[in-house]
C-alpha cells in the first residue's frame, strides 16, 4: 500500500548514523544517499528516507514499523539500538494483544520517534 515515507531529522549524522545501524539487521540499507539534504533506505529501491527538517515548529512523534524477516531480526534490531544508545521503550517479545505472532521491539530514534521492528510469522 504505502510506497515510501519520509522523515524530516534535526541532524542528518545522528539520524543517519541511528538508521545505517538500526536497519542493517533488517537487511535494509542505504540506496540513495544526497549527503545533507536526503537519505533513503531500502533494499531494491528506496522506501524510507530521512531529510532535514525544513518546517518552523515543534516536530510530532511518529511511529514507524519495520518489517521483520523473523524474530532473529527483531532481537538484532533491539541489541544494535541498545548499543547504539538508543532510549529502549520495549524490548522484544510477543504482543498477543495485536495477534499471536507478533513479536516486536520499540526504540527511539535521536530525533524522538518511535521505532519498532515487527516479525509476524511464527517462531
Amino acid at each position: 500500500m504505502i510506497d515510501h515515507m519520509s522523515l524530516q531529522v534535526a541532524d542528518m549524522a545522528a539520524a543517519t548514523g541511528f538508521y545505517d545501524t538500526v536497519l542493517a539487521p533488517l537487511g535494509w540499507r542505504r540506496v540513495m544517499d544526497f549527503g545533507d539534504h536526503a537519505v533513503a533506505y531500502g533494499g531494491d529501491h528506496p522506501a524510507f528516507w530521512v531529510g532535514p527538517a525544513v518546517t518552523e515548529g515543534p516536530a510530532r512523534e511518529v511511529h514507524v514499523g519495520f518489517a521483520a524477516s523473523d524474530r532473529a531480526a527483531v532481537d538484532a534490531f533491539h541489541a544494535a539500538a541498545a548499543a547504539a544508545g538508543a532510549e529502549v521503550l520495549h524490548t522484544p517479545r510477543l504482543w498477543p494483544e495485536y495477534h499471536p505472532h507478533y513479536y516486536a521491539a520499540f526504540v527511539r530514534d535521536p530525533d524522538g520517534n518511535n521505532v519498532e521492528a515487527v516479525c509476524h510469522t511464527p517462531e
